[in-house]
């Protein structure tokens, strides 16, 4: 039977393209909120990383009611390295919002994300955003879409997909681009025709999978999922079977159902509906939550490999403790096993020899957000070079390979392919149209590092560059490194501006005067192949005769800043990130110049 009362949705869109702005539009279309309450834009982005980088990083649901149908919407990540999120999740789904620029059109990202969706069967709305843009080409970005999805193999059925045009910024959908309507009923009316009601047998034995899991400190974990048949209760005696085949049994404590913005506790809920449930202990991905008596069987879900890890280790920086709270190796430990509870994306377990945490994940993005995460809550520590994660198959070394993307000006085309062959990067596709070179390579995942950064400068900032992850294959050979050494620097005090003065002459740096400094911290770029070590505090000598530049002033320019992930792209093997909650810096491994040179003798 279906369950006609409900509809799963899931959104899909590239970064940026108004899918979150979009959410807050039907939350007020549904009356959510009051006429007169405050709210804060782009509501479902809650968590203060994903505003300022205005990407979604966590999957979300919320749900809205709209002429008695309940219609839960599954929030999912726009960037290749949350992919993790978006797999599962979109089981949870009868059908999908696909959000595309009226002026961009479907892009790299979009593609990740669409092609599951269709695998899956997922009926398609198309909603064209942003039709009030300067330049917008709705009509356009629809026939790219069509073309998008005949080329990812989409069924007769999924082709013929129903289009609404909208404007999430000034809160209206249309059912052609210039009808004047101007509120959000006609989209609220296309999920409700359009989206499938879920197909499903309330009196089958129950069937739940654990798509999502949530974390509460009071609860524990929190295991959200469709309910496929059956209904649940609390209280209710259930059999846990793991991926594995392993069983076991667990009582149901609490059962909640999507309200709004929020969870609503319910004794029970039925067949069709999204649901979270607590009792079950250690709760994972792709966990069947079923009937004792009556186990129903369900398809796994695969949890997909991290490709990137990292070593987090305590700070060994003189300047240890000066800017954050927590410093110690056990606070560091506590807080990444904490991690590894509610953050199955990631693989996180300690070194053998007890030296560090050993993190890893879908990219460098993935691993700054949590880097990133942890020093705004005060800690100090500090990480080394992300390396790939290797596998070995009947004896052949493999690697990650991604899939990158590059839609770059016609006069950069030249460069950016350049860059990218530096990079190993094979050329698979290149298609170009009066102003725009579209290019795809295939490209190990050491490649990409720095590689945005790279391409950016070779195409003065016009490129646009994706890469998600594709596949394992074989092992392409040793990559040269950072050709630029660094400058060290030999002592630890303030720079002085006299000192940076002299040395902006070899290169570039990365510290301004007055800025502290430790012995084998990394003070700027030089010019050259090989490190150079530095003095940051020398003085002018003051003797008793004028000097002819006596009264020259100082012109600095301004110190590189890195981010988190332009500092993990830099570094090489010899060399450490500190991260601090106020400061980025680099440094070498061994502080000390002599004993670097008696490594570099061994």
């Amino acid at each position: 039977m279906k369950q006609d009362n409900i509809r799963n949705v899931a959104i899909i869109a590239h970064v940026d393209h108004g899918k979150t702005t979009l959410v807050d539009r039907l939350l007020w279309a549904s009356h959510v909120f009051r006429e007169n309450q405050q709210v804060e834009e782009r509501v479902l982005d809650s968590n203060d990383q994903e505003r300022e980088r205005g990407i979604t990083i966590l999957s979300k649901n919320i749900s809205i009611t709209y002429k008695g149908v309940k219609i839960n919407v599954i929030d999912t990540p726009g960037h290749a390295d949350f992919g993790g999120e978006v797999e599962r999740v979109l089981n949870m789904a009868d059908g999908a919002l696909l959000i595309v620029d009226a002026y961009e059109g479907p892009k790299p990202q979009t593609r990740f994300v669409l092609s599951h969706a269709l695998e899956r069967g997922l009926r398609i709305v198309v909603v064209v955003n942003k039709i009030d843009r300067p330049n917008a080409d709705p009509e356009g970005a629809v026939d790219k879409v069509f073309d998008l999805m005949v080329e990812l193999g989409a069924t007769d059925e999924q082709l013929d997909f129903p289009v609404i045009y909208a404007s999430a910024v000034n809160g209206y959908a249309r059912v052609e681009p210039n009808d004047g309507n101007e509120d959000m009923v006609p989209l609220l009316d296309t999920i409700i025709e359009q989206i499938p009601a879920p197909e499903v047998d309330e009196d089958a034995p129950l069937a739940m999978q654990i798509c999502t899991v949530d974390h509460s400190s009071y609860e524990g974990r929190i295991g959200v999922g469709r309910l496929h048949s059956g209904a649940i209760h609390e209280k209710e005696n259930v059999l846990v079977v793991k991926p594995d085949g392993t069983q076991k049994t667990a009582q149901i404590r609490k059962v909640y159902t999507f309200e709004n913005l929020g969870k609503v506790e319910v004794a029970d809920a039925v067949a069709g509906d999204i649901v979270a449930v607590i009792g079950v202990e250690d709760a994972d991905i792709g966990d069947i939550v079923t009937n004792p008596e009556n186990p129903v069987e369900m398809a796994p879900i695969a949890v997909e490999e991290p490709t990137m890890a990292v070593v987090f280790e305590a700070s060994t920086s003189p300047l240890v403790g000066r800017e954050g709270d927590i410093v110690g190796a056990r606070q560091l430990k506590e807080r990444l096993l904490r991690e590894k509870e509610s953050n199955i994306s990631m693989r996180i377990n300690e070194l053998e020899d007890k030296s560090g945490i050993e993190v890893a994940g879908r990219g460098v993005l993935h691993l700054s957000v949590l880097m990133e995460t942890m020093r705004r809550e005060g800690f100090e520590f500090q990480v080394g070079r992300p390396r790939v994660v290797y596998k070995t198959e009947n004896g052949q070394k493999l690697e990650p390979i991604e899939e990158a993307t590059i839609d770059v000006p016609n006069d950069y085309a030249g460069k950016a392919i350049e860059v990218m062959g530096t990079a190993g990067g094979i050329m698979e596709d290149m298609a170009s149209d009066e102003t725009m070179t579209h290019l795809t390579f295939r490209i190990p995942t050491r490649g990409t590092m720095g590689l945005k950064t790279r391409i950016l400068n070779a195409t003065h900032g016009e490129a646009m560059l994706f890469h998600h992850f594709l596949e394992y294959g074989p092992y392409s050979g040793e990559m040269t490194g950072r050709k630029n050494g660094g400058m060290i620097a030999m002592s630890t005090g303030k720079a002085v501006a006299y000192a940076l003065d002299t040395l902006q002459e070899r290169g570039r740096l990365f510290v301004g005067p007055g800025d502290e400094c430790y012995e084998g911290m990394i003070v700027g770029e030089s010019a050259k192949e090989g490190d150079m070590v530095v003095n940051v505090e020398k003085t002018k000598n003051l003797g008793n005769q004028r000097s002819s530049t006596a009264d020259k002033a100082i012109q600095l320019t301004p110190p590189v800043t890195f981010t988190l992930e332009e500092a993990l792209e830099y570094i090489e093997d010899d060399e450490l990130v500190e991260v601090t909650p106020e400061s980025v810096r680099l440094r070498k491994r061994l502080l000390s110049a002599t004993d670097r040179k008696k490594a570099a003798k061994k």
